[in-house]
């Protein structure tokens, strides 16, 4: 696990972004494709915003570039609270992608946990029975959790599913979310976690017992693979 502390939020979207660039790359050298799965939230809209701009975007082959979701809240594609929603605003509208290398987490007139299903399937279809992702990029909430594997909820303890969906009681909504046995099979994992609010959560993933039925991050291996960029605020 390799951890980057920044001064510059600016300079950590710049470095995800050379980040994402690089391994597209490396992936689309070895493999011909770069298959990844994005998150919701401010920083990767930052990150995403900054993709999109000329000098990155004619750095990337987007045509052999495949999008998946770590996550998304159970709601139509052209809501407000849609993660799909703001990465085609702030990216995919704007560079020359494949359409039918999207994958939304979402569709109409079938019920969440039967879109799981259909959804593991789909990534099957692109990554085979192996399942690993070129590049994944996750965040944390001030909770610890990441994804859609909040603290305290049984998703946690799946073993089996790629993808599951469930009711978060919180929010009063279905969420759907990629499963850390899934999450850990990618070959490169990003996480953002910055500013005073993450700062307790993140020292007891990094530092704490080992505890990810209370800070659900601590599921993700720390292997190789795994970036995490933080500030100092947060990493103390």
């Amino acid at each position: 696990m390799n951890i980057t502390v920044f001064n510059d939020l600016e300079k950590l979207y710049t470095k995800a972004a050379d980040t994402f660039v690089e391994l597209s790359k490396k992936s689309i050298q070895k493999n011909d494709r770069f298959v990844v799965a994005l998150s919701g939230g401010s920083s990767p809209k930052a990150i995403f915003n900054l993709l999109a701009t000329e000098e990155y975007a004619d750095k990337i082959e987007w045509n052999k570039v495949y999008f998946f979701w770590v996550d998304e809240r159970w709601v139509p594609l052209d809501d407000d609270k849609s993660n799909a929603r703001m990465t085609f605003e702030t990216l995919l509208n704007k560079v020359p992608v494949n359409k039918d290398h999207i994958f939304p987490m979402y569709e109409d007139g079938i019920l969440p946990e039967d879109f799981a299903a259909e959804y593991e399937q789909q990534i099957k279809n692109v990554l085979g029975h192996e399942g690993v992702f070129d590049f994944i990029l996750l965040g944390m909430g001030d909770d610890g959790h990441t994804a859609s594997l909040f603290p305290g909820e049984a998703v946690l303890d799946e073993n089996e599913k790629w993808v599951s969906a469930y009711y978060l009681k919180s929010q009063e909504m279905f969420r759907i979310t990629l499963t850390s046995p899934l999450i850990n099979k990618a070959e490169n994992i990003l996480v953002i976690a910055f500013g005073e609010s993450k700062k307790h959560a993140l020292n007891e993933v990094l530092n704490g017992e080992y505890n990810p039925k209370l800070y659900p991050l601590q599921l993700i291996d720390r292997k190789e693979g795994l970036q995490l960029f933080t500030d100092e605020k947060a990493k103390g």
